[in-house]
């Protein structure tokens, strides 16, 4: 694939996240953008990872790189509850953000991001990598083009086998839980449904149960939506499962479309379509959902293409993720302090 033109996107990256080699560093390399720089706790451990990664340099601390002025995108894979407040420093130093989801611990420090987006006039982008994939799009190409008639059913499910003990997913003052690092896939795929549905999702139940040894951490959540035009929805998300599980099945009138990993769709590319007419799969490509993210955020950043998601979007998610907490018997995540 050719590069992105003579304007790269010069990129720092906060923290040596294992996810970045495949959500960032593959996609900025078959791209031709910069890794300008990398930061960690640990500068040992950053500087193995830009050795590893061809990233040009090694910023002492997080704060020198959101400072650094050669820097234009800051890329946030940190902890949960290190997102609110690196994407806010990261924002008053005039940055370019592209944050890992959720892009803030709870929806008022979600709107802090908002506002501070807006206060900076630069891009900002919650890392829902997969509605830029073609599976994703496909399945509301089936919708919109009424082969699956009107919408009745949605069902999302997003899981995974348990992380260690110690991981912090599992840490309450670092925003850990199922539904923050895998349930929102769910609630926003069922919420990139408005369009054909009447309008965006609210929610009518919810239930979860607690991690053992992890007081307020979810190790699982269900939530119960319906959409204004009499469409149901289910979002689950369990973090504690058998395997892996990252399905989405729509449910028409006419027919019904599955997905059977929306979320990583380089993974399994199919989409399963099943109307009066028969039965056929269809696949959509095996190129990642990274990369196809990675080029979106770019022709924002260089050319202001238009984006499906922003700061307002992000917040709708973290409204809602608040709101199944609260009907499931928890609190919404504390913001992180730093």
């Amino acid at each position: 694939m050719s590069g992105p033109g003579p304007d790269p996107l010069r990129i720092g990256v906060l923290g040596a996240a294992r996810i970045t080699e495949r959500s960032l560093i593959d996609p900025a390399r078959a791209t031709g953008h910069r890794l300008v720089a990398v930061a960690a706790r640990d500068r040992s451990r950053a500087e193995e990872f830009a050795a590893r990664h061809g990233v040009e340099r090694v910023a002492s601390s997080y704060a020198e790189l959101v400072a650094d002025p050669e820097i234009d995108v800051v890329y946030n894979p940190l902890a949960n509850g290190l997102h609110g407040p690196w994407n806010l420093a990261a924002l008053a130093a005039g940055k370019h953000v592209l944050s890992e989801k959720p892009s803030a611990s709870n929806a008022e420090e979600a709107a802090e991001v908002r506002a501070a987006a807006e206060r900076a006039g630069t891009v900002f982008m919650e890392a829902f990598h997969y509605l830029f994939h073609p599976v994703t799009r496909r399945l509301h190409e089936l919708l919109a083009a009424g082969e699956l008639g009107e919408l009745r059913r949605v069902e999302a499910m997003v899981a995974i086998a348990a992380p260690p003990e110690g991981d912090p997913r599992w840490s309450l003052p670092l925003a850990g839980g199922a539904l923050m690092d895998l349930g929102c896939y769910s609630l926003h795929a069922l919420r990139m449904l408005a369009p054909w549905a009447g309008g965006a999702p609210r929610l009518t139940a919810s239930r979860a149960g607690e991690r053992a040894g992890a007081p307020g951490v979810d190790e699982w959540l269900d939530a119960d939506l319906e959409f204004p035009g009499g469409a149901t929805g289910a979002a689950r998300c369990h973090m504690a499962y058998g395997g892996l599980d990252m399905s989405i099945r729509i449910v028409g009138s006419r027919g019904e479309a599955t997905a059977p990993n929306f979320v990583l769709p380089q993974l399994d590319d199919r989409v399963v379509v099943r109307t009066a007419r028969g039965e056929r799969t269809e696949h959509l490509g095996t190129r990642s959902s990274y990369a196809y993210q990675l080029q979106a955020f770019a022709a924002r950043v260089r050319n202001g293409a238009s984006l499906p998601l922003d700061a307002d979007d992000a917040v709708a998610t973290m409204r809602l993720v608040d709101a199944c907490y609260r009907k499931a018997g928890f609190d919404p995540r504390p913001r992180t302090r730093i």
